[in-house]
């Protein structure tokens, strides 16, 4: 008896048969180009269809005539995938909100490219910098963070009164360039 037949169905590995039956070819393949060949379709298993697109796209130069086809399959089931994950908003607020949950939920560099791609379009959005100067300060960029936040400020005043109270600014509560910002002196 094998193990895989030991282990309960339901605690078995989903996986699609066409990707099963290619990892059992490729591992009756040897060679470098197999490993990377298998590798590339752990990673689409995975859901990691940008890397997996990419490990693809270099292999298929130099895939053997009997994977060349199947390379270029799983390229366009790559691609696939990717166009179906593009976010359409309707709003840049929108966009807003979905790049302020990424951040929430630590995913900082998509959280980023959403400001970044805010900032595109909107080059003065007060709102973008300050996300970003939130960012930048939950990441350590003490930099980048007075700069964003400076830029948020100047655009909108209020963001200074909102910055004073915001605990993702904590750790730059001890920076006197982040208490002159908030803080101004009046002549």
């Amino acid at each position: 008896m094998t193990q895989e037949a030991r282990i309960p169905s339901s605690s078995r590995k989903k996986t699609t048969a066409a990707a099963t039956r290619e990892q059992a070819q490729a591992a009756a393949h040897t060679g470098p180009f197999y490993q990377h060949y298998q590798a590339a379709l752990q990673l689409m298993q995975q859901s990691k269809f940008e890397k997996a697109l990419v490990a693809l796209e270099k292999l298929l130069p130099t895939a053997p005539s009997d994977a060349a086809e199947r390379c270029r399959m799983y390229i366009r089931a790559c691609q696939r995938q990717l166009a179906s994950r593009t976010l359409v908003f309707d709003s840049l607020e929108e966009q807003y909100d979905y790049a302020v949950s990424l951040l929430n939920t630590d995913y900082f560099e998509e959280a980023r490219e959403q400001f970044l791609a805010i900032l595109g379009v909107s080059p003065q959005a007060a709102y973008a910098y300050y996300g970003l100067a939130v960012l930048d300060a939950i990441t350590g960029q003490v930099e980048d963070c007075l700069d964003r936040l400076s830029q948020a400020v100047a655009a909108d005043g209020r963001y200074r009164l909102q910055a004073r109270t915001d605990a993702d600014f904590q750790n730059m509560n001890d920076d006197p360039r982040f208490t002159e910002l908030l803080y101004p002196e009046i002549p």
